[in-house]
């Protein structure tokens, strides 16, 4: 494989989807050249509509020097779109037969030292370079929708997959606003979306069992936890319901709730290794800094937040307006 450089100028998006175009669009006011390729009738036409929407906020967060909605180009054959680019984010339908041949089309027909990034939600990257002539470039980058706006990316690199591909995808992410989440194991869903459908499911089980109707379980969120995971997750939110002691008293009054029916997953065992993992990663992550401290932060955090749920969500309360 020829040497990698850290230097990305033209892009590619292949499937021009609801993430294919959110790619566009954030490639776009980033500065950058973007070719998109889509075999499907009334592909392009789709795609400019709706970088076309996307734009006005584009704008309202900054748009770079030389950000245009002119730089994007459409073309129909695959070949001709991947040949000359650095850098080619793939986002076809999450079927892994059409992702691998599609990829391999794509390895087939790009340049050596260009990355393939596959946007796919749950499909390993082992799994997708299996039929790449050049395995050691393809990578999974897995956004969140709207990917103009979300900033997380996921990286997961597969068994082929070599070091500096997945830096070189962290150097271009980062340079384009974006908080790359490198993932060291390969993992069906990664990170984010097992979390989800986590509670996904259990909404799912709520809804079915008649304990509470969708717009009851949206409710619990909004103005419950996600409210507290939108500044700190899941982790440091328990940690702070510990008191001084941080998510070390959490574990051990909390702790034996797991073996409850709360819900239908199955939790894992709280062995004195994993807590003792949790224990110290939380400890790591407010390093320096107290519970009263963090207390505070959260707390103006969540007033602001309060304020622009309000002004950006009137209906969403629980005063009978649901």
């Amino acid at each position: 494989m020829a040497e990698l450089i850290n230097e990305v100028n033209k892009v590619a998006v292949v499937g021009t989807g609801v993430i294919g175009n959110g790619w566009i669009a954030r490639f776009l006011a980033q500065g950058y050249d973007v070719t998109a390729t889509d075999p499907a009738p009334g592909a392009e036409d789709r795609m400019r509509e709706a970088v076309n929407h996307a734009w006005p906020a584009l704008e309202k967060m900054g748009l770079v020097e030389g950000a245009s909605q002119d730089r994007l180009h459409f073309e129909s054959d695959l070949q001709k779109a991947v040949t000359d680019v650095d850098f080619i984010q793939e986002c076809v339908p999450e079927r892994e037969d059409l992702k691998r041949k599609v990829l391999a089309d794509v390895d087939r027909h790009t340049k050596q030292d260009a990355v393939i990034a596959s946007s796919t939600s749950g499909i390993i990257p082992s799994t997708l370079q299996a039929d790449c002539q050049y395995p050691e470039r393809v990578i999974v980058a897995h956004p969140f929708n709207p990917v103009y706006l979300i900033p997380l990316v996921e990286l997961v690199g597969g068994e082929k997959t070599k070091s500096e591909v997945i830096e070189k995808a962290r150097v271009f992410y980062d340079s384009i606003q974006m908080k790359s989440l490198v993932i060291s194991t390969e993992i069906e869903g990664h990170v984010g979306d097992r979390l989800m459908e986590a509670i996904w499911r259990e909404a799912l089980h709520l809804v079915n069992d008649g304990v509470a109707t969708t717009e009851e379980v949206d409710a619990s969120i909004v103005y419950g936890p996600g409210l507290r995971w939108a500044l700190m997750g899941p982790f440091l939110t328990l940690h702070l319901a510990g008191g001084d002691q941080g998510m070390r008293h959490m574990l051990e009054q909390f702790g034996p709730a797991l073996k409850l029916p709360w819900t239908k997953l199955e939790a894992p065992e709280l062995t004195d290794q994993l807590s003792n993992r949790v224990i110290e990663g939380c400890e790591h992550q407010t390093e320096g800094q107290s519970v009263a401290e963090l207390n505070k932060r959260r707390d103006e955090f969540l007033i602001e937040l309060l304020e622009l749920l309000e002004k950006y969500w009137p209906a969403a309360n629980l005063n009978g307006r649901l």
